[in-house]
């Protein structure tokens, strides 16, 4: 599997796939299956089977996993769909950073 540049909290726009053009948080990263969740996109019907007086039944709709490859990272700055560029700062460490403006994503 690929390495995976998007984390929790990131701002994202789908690139490919039915929801193309939709932007949203991303609420789930797993890289280890190189997928995230993001929310109000993928949006799947499920039914739900009552589970005790607290849990009725009922057609939930939620969030389905999506492929890290079909989303790409928009920056807070620009407000544009970037690629990811990475950069050490003085004191070590390694930033995620915007190829078009140079914002980074990093704190």
């Amino acid at each position: 599997m690929a390495k995976m540049y998007i984390k929790r909290d990131d701002r994202v726009v789908v690139i490919s796939g039915k929801d193309k053009g939709k932007k949203g948080k991303v609420l789930v990263a797993e890289p280890k299956t190189g997928r995230i969740v993001v929310e109000k996109v993928n949006v799947v019907t499920k039914h739900e089977k009552p589970r005790g007086q607290n849990k009725p039944g009922g057609i939930v709709h939620q969030e389905a996993p999506i492929y890290a490859s079909k989303v790409m990272l928009v920056c807070g700055k620009c407000g544009q769909p970037t690629r990811i560029a990475f950069t050490l700062l003085d004191n070590g460490s390694k930033v995620r950073v915007c190829k078009k403006c140079g914002e980074t994503f990093d704190k």
